[in-house]
C-alpha cells in the first residue's frame, strides 16, 4: 500500500481524477489517493468519476458514492451511452477499445472542467496477461494505471484492501454486460437487461460469481466449479427463471466460470 501512495503524493497538488466503478480496483486506488492527498497536505480533494452507462449495471452507484465520500473524496456521476456509436452495437473484437475510449474522453472532459490534471484508473497486473483492448484507450488518452506500474495482481488488491477494512475487498467483478455474448453478434439493451436479471436472480440464491452467456438460442451458465452441487439443488428455480426471462435452452458450463471465456477462441487464447 505504501508504494502505491508514494507514487501518487507527487500528484496530489495536479489534483488526482480517478475512474471509479466502486469494484474492489477502484476502491483500493482511490482509498491509497486519498492517503496520498493527505499526506501531501493538498487541499484538492480526490475526484472519483463513476460512469452510468448502459453496457454496465448501475446496482452499484448509491454505494460507490457512499464509500468515495467515507474515504473523503468528491464522487461525480456522469452518465454516458456507449450505444451512441453504432460499432459498439454490433459487438467487434475491438469493442472494448471503443467503449473505453469514450469514457476516458468524458473523465478528461469532467476532470478538467474541475481543475484536475492527473488521471487514473484500476487496471491491475492480471490485466496485461490476457486480452484488454480497452488498455491501449487508457494510455492513448494519458491515463495513468498505478496498480500495473506497482505490479498489483488482482489477489494481492483483495488483500491489501481487506487489510485497509474496504467494504469491497470480497466484492465479485462486475464487468461490461456485452462480455456475456461472443463477439460480432449484435446486441440491444432490452437483451442485456434480461441477461442482468438472469444473473441477479441466480445470484440472490447465494451464488458468488455468475455469468450467463448467450449464444443464442444457448445460455450457458457459468458458476464456480464448488457450487455445482448445490446449483442442482436449485435446478428447477433456476429453469423456470430463465426460461421466464425468455431464454429457450438452459445450461451449465462444466468448467465454470472463468474470466473473459468469450476470448477463448480468439489467436492467442486457449
Amino acid at each position: 500500500m505504501k508504494q502505491l501512495v508514494d507514487l501518487l503524493i507527487p500528484h496530489a497538488q495536479e489534483g488526482i481524477c480517478l475512474a471509479f466503478s466502486g469494484g474492489v480496483d477502484s476502491s483500493l486506488l482511490l482509498a491509497a489517493a486519498c492517503r496520498a492527498v493527505r499526506e501531501a497536505h493538498s487541499d484538492k480533494p480526490v475526484l472519483a468519476v463513476t460512469f452510468a452507462t448502459r453496457l454496465h449495471p448501475h446496482n452499484d452507484t448509491a454505494e460507490a458514492q457512499k464509500l468515495a465520500e467515507s474515504l473523503g473524496a468528491l464522487h461525480q456521476v456522469i452518465e454516458v451511452d456507449e450505444f451512441s456509436d453504432k460499432r459498439i452495437l454490433m459487438n467487434p473484437k475491438n469493442r472494448c477499445y471503443l467503449c473505453k475510449s469514450l469514457l476516458f474522453k468524458s473523465l478528461l472532459q469532467a476532470g478538467e472542467n474541475a481543475g484536475y490534471h492527473y488521471f487514473c484508473e484500476g487496471s491491475n497486473l492480471d490485466d496485461t496477461k490476457v486480452y484488454r483492448p480497452g488498455l491501449q484507450a487508457v494510455r492513448e488518452a494519458g491515463v495513468h494505471s498505478p496498480l500495473i506500474d506497482c505490479e498489483l495482481t488482482k489477489n494481492q488488491i483483495r488483500r491489501l484492501a481487506s487489510e485497509a477494512g474496504l467494504s469491497t475487498a470480497s466484492k465479485p467483478s462486475t464487468p461490461c454486460m456485452a462480455t456475456r455474448l461472443p463477439y460480432d453478434t449484435p446486441f440491444d439493451y432490452p437483451l442485456l437487461d434480461r441477461i442482468n436479471r438472469g444473473e441477479t436472480l441466480i445470484r440472490d440464491l447465494g451464488f458468488y460469481n455468475v455469468r450467463l452467456r448467450f449464444h443464442d438460442p444457448i445460455l450457458r451458465i457459468e458458476v464456480d466449479t464448488k457450487d455445482f452441487t448445490r446449483f442442482m439443488e436449485h435446478r428447477e428455480t433456476i429453469i423456470k427463471a430463465m426460461k421466464d426471462l425468455g431464454f429457450l435452452y438452459i445450461t451449465l458450463d462444466l468448467e465454470g466460470f472463468r474470466s473473459g471465456s468469450m476470448d477463448e477462441g480468439l489467436p492467442g487464447n486457449r
